[in-house]
């Protein structure tokens, strides 16, 4: 017995060869058009009704437990959602098609319960060059009770689309390096009488995250400025800065990426901005809060409107801000835009939504707060996909620490399969009213 979120549905196959390529459907009147064109892409062709549905499918001889690498270039006419429409799926199965066991049990799993079965891989969208050809590849440890590998190229749900594929590729290749990386957050609310002092009483748990190997470190919300009396225009700095380049030097000394929040000023606009500093002292980025609270608004802060994700050393970092938190849109957003870790200062905030935002995204997330451990109301943690803390500051001055793989799969207790390369493909399409 295994489980399987995914069930193995009769489809409609026919066994024409397309170049070793067979093409299915699931039942027949919903089955699109399916031809070949003279430069040898595979072509699927959808008329004006909704819902039609198809694939070209090719099965591979595999040896269970290597890696394998796939990528195809696909490139698409009328169709509106090219993420969801124009998927590829991997299938893991045996010799006789049937989906095989994975080889670890998964995180939190029940151990009572049987092996859940492997579910399909969704390789993910890459770069598009000025002719429209979207690369789509991954790279993938296989079950070591599979012996095959069913690729299949989809067109669904695009009435009066088409799509092409060519150049599909599918062969072994050697286990990328594990990216390890070790993320830190500072729990410390400053209590100096200046923005200096405040950033200076951050300098020896900076070290102290660098004595521990940490690669990020995060502090909390208006760094410089908490704690001080005066209105945000008096405290308000450019970025870079004063404070940036204190905190610069500081990520440079000690060869580690940093992030913290400041009160920002642009001219005659004010916002509560992220910025994220490189081992080098450069300014990566900065994100400029996007969900304002009514006190904040009220002081004439302005909102950001953009979702920036940094590509750094350690892997693609999005950043948000206190009341972020609040509202799942921000951190889909990063998301959506790559994010694969989300460094997050904050005042405060319910918990519950820090690991819901982590859960729901299936990302890492580090928060960085000025709430007491036992107030209940927001911790300094690093957590994990699924949401847990792998590691929380529980007292004054302290930084917590945890090491990381970002590019190992998260496999749920009840296995829905690597949720984070399927998210893009699976989340809904959301209409663009406010």
């Amino acid at each position: 017995m295994k489980i399987a979120c995914f069930l193995l549905l009769a489809v409609s196959i026919n066994a024409a060869d397309f170049g070793g390529w067979t093409t299915a459907s699931p039942r027949a009147e919903i089955r699109p058009s399916f031809s070949t064109n003279t430069e040898g892409s595979l072509v699927i062709v959808h008329d004006q009704r909704e819902g039609l549905d198809g694939w070209f499918q090719r099965t591979y001889s595999i040896n269970g437990g290597e890696w394998y690498r796939f990528q195809v270039r696909r490139k698409v006419n009328g169709v509106s959602n090219p993420r969801q429409s124009c998927l590829v799926r991997i299938v893991w199965q045996d010799r006789n098609g049937k989906l095989v066991s994975i080889d670890e049990r998964p995180v939190n799993s029940d151990p009572r319960l049987p092996m859940p079965s492997a579910e399909p891989e969704y390789p993910t969208d890459d770069s598009t060059d000025a002719l429209g050809w979207t690369t789509v590849n991954g790279v993938y440890k296989s079950p070591s009770q599979a012996t095959q590998a069913v690729i299949e190229l989809h067109l669904q749900w695009a009435p009066n689309g088409r799509v092409e594929w060519r150049e599909a590729l599918f062969e072994p290749t050697t286990a990328p390096a594990a990216r390890m990386v070790r993320l830190a957050t500072v729990h410390y609310k400053p209590h100096g009488k200046t923005p200096r002092e405040n950033c200076e009483e951050f300098g020896p748990l900076i070290a102290k995250a660098a004595q521990e190997r940490a690669n990020l470190v995060v502090l909390g919300e208006t760094v410089p400025s908490a704690g001080l009396s005066a209105r945000p225009e008096h405290v308000a700095e450019p970025v870079p800065g004063p404070s940036t380049k204190y905190f610069a030097d500081l990520a440079r000394k000690h060869h580690l990426h940093l992030v913290l929040s400041l009160l920002e000023r642009d001219e005659h606009l004010i916002y509560n901005t992220a910025v994220l500093l490189g081992p080098d002292g450069s300014l990566i980025g900065k994100y400029r809060k996007t969900t304002l609270p009514p006190s904040e608004a009220a002081k004439g802060i302005a909102p950001g409107r953009d979702y920036p994700v940094f590509d750094t050393a350690l892997g693609r970092i999005g950043l948000m801000i206190c009341y972020d938190g609040f509202f799942p849109e921000v951190a889909r957003e990063l998301t959506k835009n790559g994010a694969e870790i989300i460094a997050w200062p904050v005042w405060g905030c319910n918990p519950k939504l820090a690991a819901a935002r982590a859960c729901e995204n299936h990302v890492y997330l580090v928060s960085s707060t000025f709430m007491g451990y036992n107030s209940g109301w927001g911790f300094s943690a690093i957590y994990d996909h699924n949401g847990d803390p792998l590691s929380t500051a529980k007292e004054w001055g302290t930084v917590a620490i945890a090491e990381v793989a970002l590019n190992h799969p998260y496999l749920g207790p009840y296995n829905l399969g690597d949720f984070r390369s399927m998210l893009d493909r699976h989340r809904p399409t959301v209409p663009t009213k406010d």
